[in-house]
This record gives C-alpha cells, structure tokens and sequence, in this order.
C-alpha cells in the first residue's frame, strides 16, 4: 500500500498497544509505526480521537489471514484532555522532558455530570473541570441529572449561575424523561468526552439517552479504574444520532502542573473580563489594593463561591509552581 493508499480514520478503542481505527472501510486493529514512537516523546504517540492514517498488512492469526493496521500518520491535535506530571517526579534539575498522558483527542465538547441530589453537587470540583476545559480550550456543558430528587427552584438554585456564565446546563432525570431529548440533540453529531464524580447517574442517563449505552461505558470504566495489572482499555461509543461518546474517568486525577499561578485568573469565565482594571499587571485578587475582580466580588458581579474556588486553586497552583 503506497502513500496515496493510506486509509485514513479515528481512533475509537485502546488498549495495551493495539489502537481500533474506524474507517470509511471498516473498523483495523492497529498497531503504531516505530519511527511514531520515537518522534513523540513528550507525548501519547496515539491516543482515543486521534485522526490517523493507516497501511494494511496481512498477518497469519489461528490459521487464519486477515489484514491489520499500521498506524503511519497522526493528524495535529486541536485539543486534547491531557494528564501531565513534571518529569522526574518535579524535580527541574533533569534531562527528561515532562510528558502527558492523554485522556482523549479532539473533542468537540466535554460533559460534566453532577447530581442535584444524592450525591449533594460538589460544584468546586466542577469549577475545576471547567479551568480543565477552558485550559484545554474544549467547549463544556453541565449536566444538572437527578432533577427528580430536588423541585425546579433547588436545582436552578444551584445551577443557573453556570448558564449565565457561558456554559449550557441541562437539566435532567433518567426516572421521569426530563431534559434527555435535549442532551442527545446536544450530543448528535459530536465527539463527547463524559465525566462527573461517581453516584451521579451517567449510566442511567446514557441507557435514557440510548439503550444499552450505560451499560456498555461502564464496563470499560469499571476496567479502567481496577487494580494495574488489569488489562486497561479506553473507548468511544456510537451515537444513534451520530457522533460518539466517550467515559473519561481520568479527568478525576488531572491536577493543576500544567497550568501557571499568573493565568489561572484567565480560566474563569466571568473573571477573566476585570483582570486588565487591576491596577497592578501582576495582580493576585487576593489583597493586592486596587483590585478590580475583588470589587467585582463585593458588588455581586461575580459569585462569591466561583471566587473562593478561583483563591482555592491558585493556592494548589502556587504550591505546585514553587514546589517544583
């Protein structure tokens, strides 16, 4: 197969070396060309939602010839979910580059699952998904499930604020239907990487959306999160409406090594707009005087709670900095 024979495709399944490469012909366990590996040392050589292409070969399996990939081309990625540890344990005194592992390639759009209830919302951790996302510079939805359990007035209560910021939130229940028509029109067509804290319903809100969805991601999520030796897979499933999704238990673990104390406040949304008013460039917003975003917080501009987690993180950010 020459160069002009290439197949190109996505890459929908890992797992441990052998990347599943659908295509317009039909769905290649592949496995990486060498030259790949070497290239892309700071980096996942492939990774879920890589756009590749592939050379066919023939490989003698049980008796039997079938045609397997090899993956000679990555396409740039525009984005990527991404873990990153500083090499050698953040100790800068190295050689080794810092290398990420990543969680999922070029979505078009990450979806936060939190419960209004049952587990009580744990909305600082969804205000650090959404630095994850704005840092990644992935389009975030919010999905408010489990609205059944709480009237309309509690859920809005704790998450309108979201939506008035910038990002969609659906309100949803998998027991009585509410919301699921709009979240799979949302989804149609889409690359979606899912993830939320555990007890918040996903796979009772992708058996609403889809039959049979749930059940499927949580089986590769239940691998995922066993012991080291378990075989580890990761995986995007098929959309009736097109598009696919994707479990990312990952995400849970993506701490803050990636991100600079100085750009943190560039994160957040409703932030973001002040921090050229402060009358210092270098300003923290923490008691740095002619503060802007602090004036905004005593003025109700912007959420005391979204601010409190804004100081939460810049502190975890400035431990890590200085740290390594």
């Amino acid at each position: 197969m020459s160069k002009h024979d290439l197949l190109e495709g996505l890459v929908t399944k890992t797992q441990s070396g052998f990347f599943w490469v659908t295509t317009a012909d039909g769905v290649y366990v592949s496995q990486v060309r060498g030259k790949l590996l070497q290239e892309r040392l700071t980096t996942d050589p492939v990774a879920l939602g890589d756009r590749v292409k592939i050379s066919l070969v023939e490989v003698l399996e049980d008796d039997t010839i079938r045609q397997q990939g090899i993956i000679e081309a990555v396409a740039e990625r525009e984005h990527a979910f991404a873990r990153q540890m500083p090499s050698a344990e953040g100790r800068r005194a190295t050689s080794l580059p810092d290398r990420e592992k990543v969680i999922i390639a070029n979505p078009d759009q990450v979806v936060f699952v939190f419960a209004c209830a049952n587990p009580e919302p744990r909305l600082k951790m969804l205000d650090r998904f959404l630095v994850i996302a704005e840092r990644a510079r992935i389009p975030a939805l919010i999905c408010a499930n489990k609205t059944d359990l709480v009237s309309r007035r509690e859920a809005r209560d704790l998450f309108d604020l979201y939506d008035a910021i910038g990002y969609p939130v659906f309100y949803t229940s998998a027991v009585d239907g509410k919301g699921i028509k709009k979240l799979r029109k949302a989804l149609a067509g889409k690359i979606s990487a899912l993830t939320g804290p555990s007890g918040t319903g996903k796979s009772s809100l992708l058996n609403a959306m889809q039959p049979g969805l749930g059940l499927a991601v949580k089986t590769v999520s239940e691998a995922t999160t066993k012991g080291r030796h378990t075989t580890v897979s990761s995986e995007m499933f098929p959309l009736e409406g097109g598009g696919y999704v994707a479990d990312t238990p990952g995400i849970r673990a993506i701490g803050l090594f990636n991100i600079e104390p100085s750009e943190l406040d560039g994160y957040f949304t409703e932030i973001r707009p002040y921090v050229g008013e402060c009358q210092f460039n270098d300003c923290r917003h923490i008691d740095e005087p002619g503060c802007a975003v602090r004036k905004a917080v005593k003025k109700g501009d912007i959420w005391y709670d979204r601010y409190d987690s804004y100081c939460r993180l810049l502190e975890e950010a400035e431990e890590i900095f200085y740290r390594c």
